[in-house]
């Protein structure tokens, strides 16, 4: 128990932590969501990644000055639509076959058929929608690859919304961010945004253990 002291005063200090990071890591910062926005959005076995959280806290930080908006959004522009067009590119070469795939450890053949049926009612709104929706917007480029969109007009969705994401959800935290009582309990922002996505994850392996029971 005295061990989760120390670890909770570094997630209520988060900001102050994060300033040092910063302070000490510089461009490597970038590096770092790049990757995070990358796997989330190109690797279908990682759909659980924290991205709407973390776009909404890089605004907020961005605001305080800790981080270059611009380099931020410019950073993770690029790893969503390169993200996107690696995850069409694997779902293209496994092809219809995955239809036939069944739950594993390393694929939701649940969270693949949603993101289908997601994607037969709407078409190619669902890739600009799906960014917005967890899991949808892990597996919606990957259903766009098994049942072969053509590759200019799946880029033109992942371009446009890749846009819209990145840039909505990371200047209303920026914008939330310049208000005097969000930078006065920015701590508060950052242990929430860590523990709600958590909590709902694990809600979810929870409930699926249930349903197989």
């Amino acid at each position: 128990m005295d061990s989760m002291i120390p670890l909770f005063q570094h997630l209520l200090h988060a900001d102050q932590y994060l300033a040092a990071f910063v302070a000490a890591n510089g461009l490597w910062v970038y590096a770092v969501l790049f990757a995070v926005i990358f796997i989330e959005t190109g690797v279908v076995v990682m759909p659980f990644l924290p991205g709407d959280s973390l776009l909404f806290v890089v605004g907020a930080t961005a605001a305080t000055g800790l981080l270059d908006i611009t380099m931020a959004l410019g950073v993770m522009f690029a790893a969503a639509v390169l993200g996107n067009q690696t995850n069409y590119t694997i779902g293209r070469w496994f092809g219809p076959r995955v239809f036939h795939w069944e739950n594993s450890r390393w694929f939701s053949k649940d969270g693949f058929d949603k993101a289908h049926a997601f994607y037969e009612k709407y078409g190619g709104v669902a890739l600009i929608a799906g960014r917005f929706m967890p899991f949808v917007r892990t597996f919606a480029p990957f259903v766009a690859g098994v049942t072969m969109m053509t590759r200019r007009r799946f880029t033109l969705y992942d371009v446009t919304g890749a846009a819209l994401w990145i840039g909505s959800v990371t200047l209303l935290g920026w914008g939330i961010g310049n208000l005097p009582w969000v930078k006065t309990h920015l701590q508060w922002i950052f242990l929430s945004m860590i523990i709600i996505p958590g909590v709902l994850a694990l809600f979810g392996v929870l409930r699926k253990k249930t349903q197989a029971a």
